[in-house]
């Protein structure tokens, strides 16, 4: 096997670190700064009343707001680019193709061969990207949001290497075969395999949740407050018992607010967070109880993963297509190894081979992140507009009990009450705080005798 130009990996080096600075010069300036209005020279006739932003911050937190975002939004974009630059230098240095061999000299048997490979890639994936993380997790505790000790922050980021072994190494293992078995039509047998690894992951996702949070029953010490989510349950006909709604103990690690609707099945359940209920009046843990309810109730879930089945055949299709010019067009210069000669993409058959597969991917995923963060937005939409119409009848005032619990949220959080429309484009999987608060306070389908759009009253 050929040496690597040192020359090639110094260059993608310098591009890498070239480019995440530019992204860490540029991304402040997307997000708007706070106008300052002069006063005029002279007084002019009275203008019609603006309303007040529904969402809106302290002096003093509002800069933390602003500060805090503009350094997420950096590290969102520069995560996803460096995830791309990684992989690029895994293939540019033959760094895969060294790796490659080196698992071929472990074992006779190919399996084996490729457990040692892919564990070793995500190993060297998860040690590449900690610095990210541990810089992330730094601002998160500067700013107060996080209150996890940096013990068991390391703690968590081995155990999520940990399942990444157990999980990603046999379902890698899996997709490379089948590129090896059908090298022609590989991206239809590959995206045949997701669809119940699809159903697998939200299925067992809540089984795995225990391993890094403590969760108890919320009728332990919140029985009140399920006899009024019960109330909530009876309007909605959603099928959580009280024996499906957890407490997460967030406070150990976290300042914020949360609650989420989880698994599939038999491991369906309701988790609210411990800073909800201490910090939250009751009628606006109802309001987010009746939000995440309308996941349930709207079906999302099944929506989510028929929009993601399509979406895939596409996007896999599309990454076959661009990872065979890939390895056509670097192949030599990747040192991929054909084992099927006659095949236009056999190169992608071997384990180098599939670390183009992963770059394709990851190219797709970045740039298609806006897409699937707008069905996320979306459907977060429909779900507040349920969760507001599921209190009515229950809460006095359901319009001020759903501004009033996006204001809680957006504070507990830190969040940016003017975000930059780009960045809300292609970052938020949720509308802005701003939005969601603007759209509840003007929600009033009952006024003059109407009605909500999913209750009759």
């Amino acid at each position: 096997m050929a040496g690597s130009n040192p020359l090639v990996f110094l260059r993608c080096s310098v591009f890498t670190v070239c480019f995440a600075l530019l992204f860490a010069w540029v991304a402040p300036r997307i997000v708007p700064a706070p106008h300052v209005y002069a006063q005029p020279a002279q007084i002019q006739a009275p203008a019609a009343p603006i309303a007040a932003p529904a969402y809106s911050l302290p002096p003093a937190k509002l800069a933390q707001a602003v500060a805090l975002s503009r350094i997420r939004n950096v590290m969102d974009i520069v995560g996803g680019l460096w995830g791309i630059a990684l992989l690029w230098l895994l293939l540019s240095t033959r760094l895969a193709a060294r790796l490659e061999a080196w698992a071929e000299s472990r074992s006779q048997r190919r399996w084996l061969q490729g457990a040692w490979f892919f564990a070793v890639l995500v190993v060297l994936g998860t040690l590449a990207t900690l610095p990210l993380d541990w810089f992330s997790q730094l601002m998160e505790k500067s700013y107060q949001i996080s209150v996890e000790s940096w013990g068991i922050w390391l703690g968590d980021e081995a155990k999520s290497l940990a399942l990444s072994l157990v999980f990603a190494v046999p379902i890698l293992l899996l997709f490379n075969w089948i590129v090896r078995r059908w090298p022609r039509r590989y991206w239809f047998g590959a995206w045949l395999a997701t669809l119940p690894l699809l159903v697998f992951s939200i299925f067992v996702s809540p089984l795995l949740s225990p391993l890094f949070n403590t969760f108890e029953p919320l009728q332990k010490n919140h029985a009140l407050l399920v006899e009024r989510l019960e109330a909530v349950v009876a309007r909605t006909g959603i099928g959580i018992p009280p024996s499906r709604m957890f407490l997460m103990k967030a406070s150990e690690k976290y300042n914020g607010i949360n609650a989420y609707v989880t698994g599939i099945g038999v491991t369906k359940r309701y988790v609210m967070w411990d800073t909800a209920t201490d910090r939250l009046p009751e009628d606006e843990v109802l309001f987010i109880f009746g939000h995440e309810s309308g996941h349930y109730v709207l079906h999302h879930i099944p929506k989510l993963i028929a929009g993601l089945s399509i979406g895939f055949f596409f996007v896999y299709w599309g990454c076959a297509v661009f990872a065979g010019w890939l390895a056509r067009r670097f192949g030599q210069r990747w040192d991929l190894t054909p084992e099927h000669p006659s095949a236009t993409e056999a190169p992608l058959a071997t384990r180098t081979g599939f670390v183009v597969l992963l770059l394709a991917a990851s190219i797709a995923n970045f740039a298609l992140e806006p897409i699937s963060n707008g069905f996320s937005r979306h459907f977060e939409h429909q779900a507040d507009v349920y969760g507001q119409e599921a209190i009515h009848g229950i809460v006095a005032d359901p319009q001020t009990t759903a501004v009033s619990a996006f204001n809680h949220l957006g504070e507990a959080w830190l969040e940016d009450p003017n975000p930059s429309p780009f960045i809300e484009f292609w970052e938020f999987n949720h509308p802005s705080v701003q939005t969601r608060a603007n759209f509840a306070r003007g929600y009033n389908p009952w006024a003059n005798g109407g009605h909500g759009e999913y209750f009759p009253k």
